[in-house]
């Protein structure tokens, strides 16, 4: 994995510790994780995030799968711990027949009990949903509500990814909107609290509510809104992850050096 990333020119990583399509899986090999964690510093990769598995959903209000994705989000804070890596990157789920207010309630509740059953320093970071079908947190006012309901704030982030935000009406793809959607998420929640882009276009329109990733410059946000979002003085210093579409490395390798060409040393305003 590491020497992928280095060939494809990363800086920066998301993986996940485990397979992303089953609960059970085996714990990490020592050796594996020594080895990953020399690779990881030799070849200065820094820092590495951690995504979530895609089935805990800690939004649902079936006891079973709520209790399992609590039991699921505690074993994914310790590997995270066990790989050295700061951030666990969290979809809060989807609230099916519930309210929201409902679906809120127990997403807090859920991270509140985790962070007290594991108690290490792993970040657990946000990420902004689209909101597609009954999906949660797709607007910063939803997550702002989240955060105020989590005891240690310390131990949360948020993760900002493009290609949802302009699916839920945020408009990157113009400076005006962009300048908008940074002023609400800094005044709703604060942009100290923003430690992740994942820089993703859009295949779908603005508002659609329809989760579809795109290659950088081609989609709806388009290349102007990516260069104004990667520049912007207020976003410039993040890392950002990248989750366009990728049937082989080529893909990767266009994204990248799209992305790399749009960066400049004059931020905009």
């Amino acid at each position: 994995m590491v020497a992928r990333a280095k060939r494809v020119g990363c800086e920066t990583i998301q993986i996940f510790s485990c397979n992303p399509r089953q609960w059970k899986n085996e714990p990490l090999a020592e050796n594996e994780v020594k080895v990953f964690k020399r690779d990881i510093k030799r070849e200065k990769i820094n820092p590495v995030f951690i995504h979530i598995p895609y089935l805990p959903n800690i939004a649902s209000g079936e006891k079973n799968l709520y209790s399992k994705s609590i039991r699921g989000l505690c074993e994914g804070l310790l590997r995270v711990e066990t790989l050295g890596a700061p951030y666990l990157v969290l979809h809060m789920g989807r609230r099916t027949t519930s309210s929201e207010d409902e679906a809120r309630e127990r997403i807090t509740q859920a991270i509140n009990n985790v962070f007290d059953e594991v108690k290490n320093k792993v970040i657990i970071l946000l990420e902004n949903a689209s909101g597609q079908g009954t999906e949660v947190g797709y607007t910063f006012s939803q997550i702002k509500a989240i955060i105020d309901g989590i005891d240690d704030k310390n131990r949360v982030g948020v993760c900002l990814d493009t290609a949802h935000a302009f699916q839920a009406s945020y408009d990157l793809s113009r400076k005006k909107g962009l300048e908008k959607t940074l002023g609400e998420l800094d005044r709703l929640i604060g942009l100290n609290k923003l430690c992740l882009l994942h820089l993703n276009d859009s295949k779908t329109s603005l508002g659609s509510r329809i989760d579809r990733h795109w290659h950088i410059g081609e989609g709806y946000i388009g290349m102007e809104g990516f260069r104004r979002i990667v520049n912007h003085r207020r976003l410039s210093h993040l890392p950002a992850i990248m989750e366009t579409p990728c049937k082989n490395e080529a893909d990767d390798l266009k994204n990248m050096s799209v992305v790399r060409g749009l960066v400049r040393s004059l931020l905009v305003n």
